[in-house]
């Protein structure tokens, strides 16, 4: 199910990955059935041995101590509200300057134990040391993977933990639609494992586990960790289609960012600006991405600091780019394009991501939402930029910058 109809070749936001420039006819997404894209811009990393855990909380955002507890355990659910607790076995995760700026994002997953031993009464796993040889699967921004992997080093010291770049063995993919989540369960029965799966024909049960039917060798989906609306996501062997991906669903990597950017969320050092942006700001703590009760990691003081005091003056929020009439223009806004107040020329933020006529961008709350058309790209006067409050957000964060409009 490809959308764009390719011509001319541009670079995209990551230099590693190429994309191409789009028809004027705008896909509908919104209208769209389930689909699939391979995530080529991420990469996987393996962390193995029996240290893993403590190593990874002392440096992540998240509190990673759940993969520690049994599945169920009520001691972890989540620390905010846009994710029901569940069994689920993933994480969203950032990693931190020591000033508190970010760096890396993670998505963190326990992989199937396919090679446990059953005890000589089939009730449990034999006993043997690599028991004790705890692994997690992390999916990252491929393009500063070996970069992430020398800085995680520089943390490990002793420990007991072994970190190594997988991503020739294992892929990343997106399982997102409309109302994908949304749907209601349908009745399941152990005899129909489409029936039991998350997918095309198939409900939800937002009651039970997370994760959506495996394969054979235990490789599942699980619920995106950041919001329900951002569909499934999970590593699979990279020379297997995942479950529930059919030749027709499969869809090019471009239409989960334009997905991502209508939803107002970013995705990787790149599009997070590595070294300078602020984790409030960029909206980390609505994306499960922070535990403020976990205790000390790198770069905790200052998330800390900010998050008592309350108010975060920026934020990240999906933009529109339209022309005088109101008609969305295409591939005339770059990242980086100052965003400006149309009478006062004041200085309103700053587009972040770009494909399009969508994109993202990080703006003062006071300026964004003052009126329809009261914003335009700096030297491009023409071209008008409408921010959108993304349905998912808390009400509180626009206490303070009232009237705001909600993104339909």
């Amino acid at each position: 199910m490809k959308f764009f109809k390719p011509s001319n070749s541009i670079r995209f936001l990551k230099p590693i990955f190429k994309i191409h420039r789009f028809s004027s006819q705008k896909p509908n997404l919104h209208d769209a059935g389930p689909m699939a894209s391979l995530l080529k811009t991420r990469s996987v990393l393996r962390f193995r041995g029996p240290d893993t855990i403590k190593f990874l909380q002392g440096l992540l955002t998240n509190d990673v101590r759940r993969f520690g507890d049994p599945v169920g355990d009520e001691k972890s659910s989540l620390v905010t509200p846009n994710v029901p607790a569940s069994s689920s076995r993933s994480l969203y995760a950032a990693m931190l300057t020591p000033q508190g700026r970010f760096l890396y994002d993670m998505f963190l997953y326990e992989p199937p134990r396919t090679d446990e031993k059953l005890d000589p009464s089939g009730s449990g796993p034999g006993s043997g040391s690599e028991q004790d040889d705890i692994v997690l699967l992390a999916d990252v921004d491929c393009s500063v993977s070996d970069e992430l992997i020398d800085t995680l080093k520089k943390y490990r010291l002793r420990s007991k933990v072994d970190i190594e770049n997988v991503g020739e063995e294992l892929s990343c993919w997106q399982r997102f639609g409309s109302d994908l989540h949304k749907r209601p369960p349908l009745p399941q029965s152990v005899e129909d494992p489409v029936a039991c799966s998350v997918g095309s024909g198939s409900g939800v049960d937002l009651t039970g586990s997370s994760s959506s039917q495996a394969d054979s060798s235990g490789w599942q989906w699980h619920k995106d960790p950041r919001l329900d609306c951002l569909g499934f996501r999970g590593i699979f062997p990279s020379n297997v289609t995942p479950p529930m991906v059919e030749a027709n669903t499969e869809t090019v990597e471009e239409n989960y960012l334009l997905w991502r950017l209508e939803k107002g969320v970013a995705e990787g050092s790149i599009e997070i600006p590595k070294g300078e942006a602020i984790p409030l700001e960029y909206n980390l703590a609505g994306l499960n991405a922070i535990s403020f009760d976990k205790g000390c990691y790198v770069g905790q003081e200052l998330i800390a600091r900010s998050h008592h005091r309350g108010v975060v003056r920026k934020r990240l929020l999906p933009l529109k780019f339209l022309n005088d009439s109101g008609t969305e223009v295409e591939q005339k806004v770059a990242p980086g394009s100052e965003v400006v107040a149309l009478k006062s020329g004041k200085k309103a933020g700053t587009v972040t991501t770009a494909l399009g006529s969508r994109g993202l961008g990080l703006l003062r709350l006071e300026e964004a939402f003052k009126g329809s058309g009261n914003l335009v790209i700096k030297g491009q006067e023409d071209v008008k930029v409408d921010p959108i409050r993304p349905e998912w957000w808390p009400t509180q964060w626009f206490s303070e910058h009232e009237p705001y409009q909600a993104a339909g």
